[in-house]
């Protein structure tokens, strides 16, 4: 290439021949090249880069005379290589002539490369703010995502992270961690204002610029054990949903170099993601222990003998995720000092299924309780818990059925009224199934509420069972679409002569589930009243009704 286009060039140009000396380079190239000129050795006239590869370049050869009487080869052709010039960096494209010169085009790429590597950088941050928010909403617990956030924040930001949560009380509650470290959690007694900015950052206010922190005025319970001297802090907030999730302090050591404007806003792009899951795990933590709260009142009670009758009982929701449903039972012994007063059983089904009915199902309970001083007469229960459904913003409805038992001379005696609720079975001793012959109207639906009540009496070994329709009208079977019905609920009793209450009820249930396998079944409720076998003392002294050692 003539030497006058080559001076023309926009960029640096430099030739230098086979034998490693410059033959030529433009104006702009002896401006960057100081020490490079005309007959120069490219050793020591331009970077050591650029000199070891035009080097490797020419010792290549490629078999053809570049010029009359000429033992120099031509060089091959090379791709492009890449160096640093002063401050800025360089591609050297190689230009091969057929004299066996090479002619070197210098671009700078710097403007280029640090575009290249801010694109890389952005791309590293995005891929750790995405793998962050996996991390981060992987998990409920509020403790672990509290240390998922200082581990993540020490280990990418800072050499050493503290998340600290919103205050409660006096001190504060914290969980720090090293690059290297695990997360630790702690209790310090201590006020925020003693971190600049950390008082703020805790109210959600935005944080202030690292550089008005002075490290030297840290406190020593913010610094990790071993952590060594601190160089530059940054405080910004946890912003949570409505209220402040807590702040995040990153540490970085004296030898490290102080967090950039940018590594700040980074900073905070990771507290608000961080921030999100917490307030999330917060207000899951609050809601599930209000659930529990709720649900233990809703749950079904563990039932046990009382005053010499065994009473036994067993519960499965429609829905295996669901604990409660529709149908209930509960138990009210009589006072431990009254003798011969009657034990209340209740057991009944809300119309409907799911957290409304169990909703309901607990009114009904309460409302009963409140009735319980008049237990006597089933009847007018009945009715003040009739006009108390009507009364209130329901529109389910509801059936049950009431068992008042004592024991008297070795039997049970029973009054049991149903209010439109399938009737109890009593199971004799000879294996006979008798259906106690009480009916009514269910209530919650009527103005009126009617019911029969009648009695009955269990001689020792005898069960009266209580149950709801969800186990006559569970379907199943060797077809997958029969009801397990009356007939074979009768036929099932007839075998548990003489059985326990609570073997009573397990053999129900048990039948039942294999009855419906996984098919989707109603709520089941059971509840057995049974007349143990057992023996009758005599009162000491020959007066009073004695105790049975039940």
């Amino acid at each position: 290439m003539k030497r006058s286009a080559l001076r023309l060039a926009p960029y640096p140009v430099l030739v230098a021949d086979a034998h490693g000396v410059v033959r030529f380079l433009n104006d702009t190239a002896s401006a960057l090249l100081p020490r490079a000129r005309p007959g120069a050795e490219v050793t020591g006239a331009v970077p050591e880069w650029l000199a070891t590869a035009h080097q490797n370049l020419t010792s290549v050869p490629v078999g053809s005379r570049t010029g009359a009487g000429s033992a120099v080869t031509a060089p091959s052709v090379s791709a492009a290589i890449r160096g640093e010039i002063g401050e800025r960096s360089f591609e050297a494209h190689p230009t091969c002539e057929e004299t066996g010169e090479v002619v070197w085009w210098l671009v700078d790429d710097t403007d280029h490369r640090l575009a290249r590597r801010a694109l890389h950088m952005e791309r590293e941050r995005t891929a750790f703010l995405g793998d962050a928010s996996n991390a981060l909403l992987s998990s409920l617990n509020l403790a672990r995502c509290t240390a998922t956030t200082a581990r993540l924040a020490a280990g990418h930001l800072a050499d050493a992270a503290l998340v600290i949560e919103p205050p409660a009380g006096r001190g504060l509650a914290m969980v720090s961690c090293t690059r290297d470290g695990e997360p630790v959690r702690r209790q310090v007694g201590v006020e925020p204002d003693l971190v600049p900015g950390l008082p703020e950052a805790l109210q959600g206010f935005p944080p202030v610029p690292s550089r008005w922190i002075d490290p030297a005025a840290a406190p020593a319970w913010i610094v990790p054990e071993g952590f060594g001297t601190v160089g530059s802090i940054v405080v910004t907030p946890l912003p949570g949903h409505g209220v402040p999730a807590g702040a995040l302090v990153l540490l970085r050591g004296a030898d490290q170099a102080p967090f950039t404007e940018n590594e700040e806003v980074f900073a905070r792009l990771f507290a608000a993601r961080a921030g999100a899951a917490l307030s999330a795990a917060r207000l899951y933590a609050e809601q599930s222990s209000i659930t529990e709260t709720l649900m233990r009142e809703l749950l079904p009670p563990v039932l046990h003998d009382v005053s010499g009758v065994e009473f036994a009982g067993a519960y499965r929701p429609a829905a295996e995720s669901e604990r409660v449903g529709g149908d209930f039972y509960d138990v009210h012994p009589a006072p431990a000092d009254a003798e011969g007063q009657e034990s209340l059983v209740i057991l009944g089904d809300v119309c409907g299924k799911g957290l409304e009915a169990a909703v309901l199902t607990g009114k009904i309970r309460n409302t009963l309780h409140a009735l319980l001083p008049m237990a006597d007469d089933h009847q007018r229960v009945l009715s003040l818990l009739n006009g108390a459904l009507l009364n209130s913003h329901h529109t389910r409805f509801a059936t049950l059925v009431l068992a008042s038992a004592v024991r008297h001379a070795g039997s049970v005696r029973l009054r049991l009224t149903s209010a439109g609720h399938p009737a109890p079975l009593i199971v004799r001793g000879d294996g006979h199934v008798e259906e106690a012959r009480t009916r009514g109207t269910l209530v919650g639906a009527l103005p009126e509420a009617t019911a029969v009540t009648v009695e009955a009496s269990l001689a020792p070994g005898e069960t009266c069972v209580l149950f709801t329709d969800g186990i006559t009208e569970a379907k199943g079977g060797p077809l997958g679409g029969d009801l397990y019905g009356e007939e074979r609920l009768h036929s099932a009793l007839s075998q548990c002569t003489g059985m326990p209450a609570a073997a009573v009820v397990e053999h129900i249930q048990m039948l039942a589930s294999q009855w419906v396998r996984g098919g989707r079944h109603d709520d089941m409720a059971v509840v057995a009243i049974t007349a143990p076998r057992n023996n009758h003392l005599s009162a000491v002294g020959g007066r009073g009704p004695g105790r049975f050692t039940a």
